[in-house]
Parts: C-alpha cells; structure tokens; sequence
C-alpha cells in the first residue's frame, strides 16, 4: 500500500487576515511587508502609494502631516484591505491608535506588525535614501506622534533593526501562532 502524506496545516494554505507593518520612517516597513507578502502569496499594499499629491509634495518639502491630512488616506488603505478578504500585507506608518482602528473596520480580524525603532537609526536610515519623498528632518515629527501599540490586541513588536531574514522569520511563526488561536487566545 503506498504511503500517504498528510498536508501540514499552516497559514500558507488557508485564507489569512491581513497584515499591517507599522513604524515610524525608516523602520523597514516597506521592506519587511513585500517580503512578507511575497512570502504569503498575498496582495502587497504599499501605503506611500495612495498619498495623495498634496501630501506628497507638504513631506517633499519637509512639513509633517496633520490628523487631517491623513483621514481621507487611512480611509483608501481601509478600503483597499477590505478589498482583500482572504489577505493583504499593508505598509502603513498607522502611527496612533486611531490610525489603526480606522484600518481595522476596513479589515476586521486586522493584524500589526510594530517594526520598533530608536530616532537615531532611524533619522540615519532615511538619510540614506535621498530619491525617497519623506526627507530626515521630518523623522522626529514621527515620533512625536507615535502611540506605541504595546498594549493592543493582535500586535507584535519586532526589533526593527535586526536584519530582515530574522524579521521575517519572527513574523511568520507569529502569524502560524495567531493563525492557529482563537481571537480570545491572542
């Protein structure tokens, strides 16, 4: 009689709930989320992208964003994961908590992944990336604005400055995890 083999169940062969990488400016967020969705076989949202032109061009020319800028662009990426149903990594800055909760009515059962950051790596980051629209003397603004999600469900803090293999590999068991428990479990 020939063996059978039995399918090992993990997130890459079920519908998943979205993703967000969130942080400040030179985090890794961009990167860690491609990865991350290329290694899931999932739609990659890159929230830079649905800025509109006036935001653009206030960070082009160093001035922060206000709670107003941002509203009609957290409503788009709200709409873009919901979209998405079985599964989407988002790149979002999701600076405070009601940044993230407008991204979680869009998806419900949202997941953040929080790439944690000291100002110094950061502001370095940044500098090193000249043709990028966020320029380093708004990196401070950032953390300013930060409200750490430390203390909200379906949240995983990440050392962003480990390297991205590590990153990833952090994410995936905790996604396997959270994948295989009940929402009153995570």
């Amino acid at each position: 009689m020939p063996s059978r083999r039995v399918a090992r169940r993990s997130i890459y062969s079920r519908p998943m709930n979205s993703v967000v990488v969130m942080g400040v400016a030179g985090c890794g967020k961009s990167s860690v989320a491609a990865a991350l969705a290329e290694q899931l076989g999932c739609v990659l949202i890159e929230g830079d992208d649905f800025h509109p032109e006036t935001s653009k061009a206030k960070m082009r020319r160093g001035i922060a964003l206000t709670d107003a800028d941002r509203r009609g662009w957290l409503t788009t990426l709200a709409l873009q994961l919901s979209r998405h149903p079985t599964g989407a990594v988002l790149a979002c800055s999701a600076l405070k908590r009601r940044y993230r909760n407008q991204l979680r009515a869009g998806a419900p059962g949202l997941r953040f992944v929080f790439l944690d950051i000291d100002e110094a790596t950061a502001r370095d980051r940044v500098a090193g990336r000249p043709e990028h629209l966020f320029p380093p003397a708004l990196v401070a603004s950032q953390f300013d604005a930060l409200e750490p999600p430390i203390d909200e469900p379906d949240v995983l803090r990440v050392d962003g400055r480990l390297p991205l293999a590590s990153v990833l590999d952090e994410v995936l068991k905790w996604l396997d995890t959270t994948a295989r428990a009940t929402p009153a479990e995570r």
